[in-house]
């Protein structure tokens, strides 16, 4: 009888398990607004951003151009050309951080990336790859804008 009982909330539970996961279902206007292919997945430009060789920037100088740096970020996520970036933890790769641009070609993202005053000034250097993820990438800044507390 117990067995029988052990069985039956197994059967009951993996069902239930089973059945939400089958509720998911396609949304193709979702799919469609954000340009995925038929696996959910498009094409970005993934940017690495590394330490430039200007080296005799003034710490003013450098704060200026970091300013700026940010300034532009949040500018190229309003306009949804980049969707994700970041900085890198202290590393000895001269790792800075990274940028996810939301267009198809390197000659895209150079353009973009040509707006950056720190890269401009050499105090980063980009390199662009392309990439290929799940075009719900684009979601991720709403997303973020319901959980940050503070404003960069």
């Amino acid at each position: 009888m117990k067995n029988s009982i052990l069985k039956l909330a197994f059967l009951l539970i993996t069902s239930i398990g089973f059945s939400q996961e089958t509720e998911i279902k396609y949304d193709e206007n979702l799919a469609k607004s954000l340009k995925a292919d038929e696996y959910g997945m498009k094409k970005y430009v993934f940017c690495l951003l590394k330490s430039g060789t200007n080296t005799t920037a003034s710490k003013e100088e450098s704060k200026k151009l970091f300013e700026g740096h940010m300034a532009n970020i949040g500018k190229l996520a309003q306009e949804g050309k980049l969707v994700v970036a970041g900085p890198f933890m202290k590393n000895d790769r001269n790792y800075r951080g990274i940028y996810i641009f939301n267009v198809e070609t390197i000659e895209e993202a150079k353009a973009l990336v040509a707006t950056d005053p720190a890269i401009k000034a050499n105090l980063l250097e980009a390199e662009l790859t392309p990439w290929y993820a799940t075009a719900a990438l684009q979601e991720t800044l709403k997303i973020h804008e319901k959980i940050a507390k503070k404003k960069i």
